[in-house]
């Protein structure tokens, strides 16, 4: 397990990082991280993934940003390098919308996406 300090591979808006909080406040089981990572599916070949842990894997990469701890695996990290987690909030519904400039396709739908 490593612990990263760079500014450069995940950045967690404000908003992103008090719903996170809010979020943890609300489960039973007290995480302490929340995983991001990438995972095969959807029609573009790759989908985004969040969930709650108590404790880092070995392979993972943690994360410190806005006061909040975010684990990402040694494979999804590469697709994620440069991505921001945000929140938001609209009429069509709300919830963590991930800004990943390492996209270089996505399918119509914005579920699914494809890296270089």
């Amino acid at each position: 397990m490593a612990t990263e300090q760079t500014q450069n591979i995940i950045a967690v808006t404000p908003k992103a990082a008090e719903k996170i909080k809010e979020f943890m406040k609300e489960e039973a089981e007290s995480p302490e991280y929340l995983r991001v990572y990438v995972q095969g599916g959807g029609c573009a070949g790759l989908s985004y993934g969040m969930g709650f842990e108590k404790e880092p894997e070995e392979d993972d990469i943690v994360i410190e940003e806005g006061g909040v701890k975010l684990l990402v695996d040694g494979v999804s990290i590469e697709h994620l390098k440069g991505a921001s987690v945000d929140y938001i909030e609209s009429l069509m519904g709300s919830g963590f919308k991930v800004n990943n400039p390492n996209v270089t396709k996505s399918c119509s739908c914005g579920h699914s996406f494809e890296t270089a």
